[in-house]
């Protein structure tokens, strides 16, 4: 039974279609794990017993009726605390939104339960979302599966922690700047970012409402694609005969090699390295339009997030932990028309983009320059802590700055994962080419 825990939710969803698992007793098993974890109280904010065995319940009267929703009906996955849920806090890691109880589930929410997943609960996560470290001494910092002493990345940091504990058989959560690829990478996960604009955002506690994406954690590319389609109610692509036979990367130079620290770059090296043996063609390319787009982080982001919450953060800044509000406030430095321009600047390089990497199936890049920083560093420097953030979301920042989708995949390095970059709106493409690359990179 405890083996159920570190199966994969496809695996699972097919134990179920078969008869050899019960959707009650594998939801029972996951809450049992859930409520005796020395850490359980880091990771899940709340764990939702009697919604999870409700929609189990049901799952296990649909199977033995021929009657399941989809693969994944009966299994339980987590959601970070910025998706809706009817009845039950949803926070966003802060508490300037303590006991705020929304009255109806966010779409996603919605669309996942009308394919039979079960809702386990609430995940921990950087305050409002605005980290890629994981750090929340507002609320809770969940545990990095690779180092006690290490934040797990953010901002969804527990919706990575559910599912590298055995918590959850995957995890929901959102990607702004790198949100969903970093704590995915940080903790030998799948990480899907989805184009902005493709899967619902009603119902989800915003950071920047033009960069804001939501996508799942997951064991596998499989899963990821499956979890996909779970969240959009759709049809999940079919990965079967997925090949490297013809494929072309390239190797994005510009920016992402920067002061890259060993670990990081022995992993891209090796997977790169296990491509080449495999025949793939792989290029590497210079994008200053790259440079261009990094350098204009600020007005982009922060004072969009700013301008969205400044009224609440300033009644009540004291409920913040400082270097979240420092963070905030940057914002308030830009004005309209620096904005404007930025943003007209913006869609001008992703023209660019787009023409430079037309010809290749997926762009190559380590999904962080760094490895999970340790957390009591963190909280008595405040360089660390700017430097640390900053390197943290550096490459992933590439992907929604481009506004592309894009999957991080673990690789033979702990902590370190390989980011795949793809065009907008091709999900699907990009995860048949990932699920060709994923048992390549993985081999020793």
């Amino acid at each position: 039974m405890f083996d159920w825990l570190e199966m994969s939710a496809a695996d699972l969803g097919r134990g179920i279609g078969n008869g050899s698992i019960d959707p009650v007793a594998l939801t029972q098993a996951f809450l049992g794990a859930i409520d005796s974890h020395d850490a359980r109280d880091r990771i899940y904010t709340v764990v939702t017993h009697d919604r999870a065995m409700a929609e189990a319940e049901a799952a296990a009267e649909r199977a033995r009726a021929g009657q399941r929703l989809s693969l994944l009906d009966g299994v339980p996955i987590s959601w970070k605390d910025l998706f809706d849920s009817a009845g039950v806090a949803t926070e966003a890691g802060s508490l300037l939104l303590k006991d705020r109880v929304p009255d109806q589930d966010a779409q996603v929410l919605i669309n996942a339960t009308a394919m039979g997943l079960v809702c386990l609960g609430k995940t921990h996560m950087s305050e409002l979302a605005f980290s890629g470290l994981g750090l929340n001494p507002m609320t809770a910092t969940p545990p990095c599966i690779n180092d006690p002493k290490a934040v797990p990345g953010g901002s969804s940091s527990g919706a990575a922690a559910s599912v590298a504990f055995g918590l959850a058989a995957a995890g929901i959560g959102s990607d702004t700047g790198g949100s969903v690829r970093i704590p995915s990478a940080w903790n030998d996960l799948v990480g899907l970012k989805t184009t902005e604009g493709r899967v619902s955002a009603d119902g989800v506690v915003a950071l920047c409402e033009k960069f804001d994406t939501v996508g799942p954690l997951c064991r596998t590319v499989e899963d990821a694609a499956l979890m996909l389609a779970m969240l959009e109610g759709g049809t999940a692509p079919d990965l079967r005969g997925s090949s490297l036979q013809g494929k072309r990367f390239a190797i994005l130079r510009t920016a992402a090699f920067d002061d890259i620290r060993e670990a990081p770059l022995a992993g891209f090296t090796a997977a790169v390295d296990r491509l080449t043996d495999m025949g793939v063609e792989i290029d590497e390319i210079d994008a200053p339009e790259v440079s261009r787009a990094l350098d204009l982080s600020g007005p982009l982001f922060t004072a969009e997030a700013y301008g969205l919450w400044q009224d609440v953060i300033e009644a009540s800044p004291d409920l913040m932990f400082d270097q979240v509000l420092e963070r905030f406030r940057i914002g308030a430095s830009f004005d309209g028309p620096t904005y404007v321009s930025a943003w007209k600047a913006l869609e001008e390089m992703r023209i660019e983009w787009d023409a430079r990497v037309a010809s290749y199936d997926a762009v190559l890049l380590p999904t962080s320059p760094i490895l999970p920083p340790d957390a009591a560093r963190l909280m008595s420097d405040q360089d660390y802590y700017v430097t640390e953030n900053l390197m943290a979301l550096r490459n992933t920042r590439v992907g929604n700055l481009m506004g592309l989708c894009g999957v991080s995949l673990p690789t033979t390095v702990p902590s370190c994962g390989l980011m795949m970059l793809g065009a907008p709106m091709e999900e699907e493409r990009l995860l048949r080419v990932a699920a060709a690359v994923e048992p390549v990179i993985r081999t020793l």
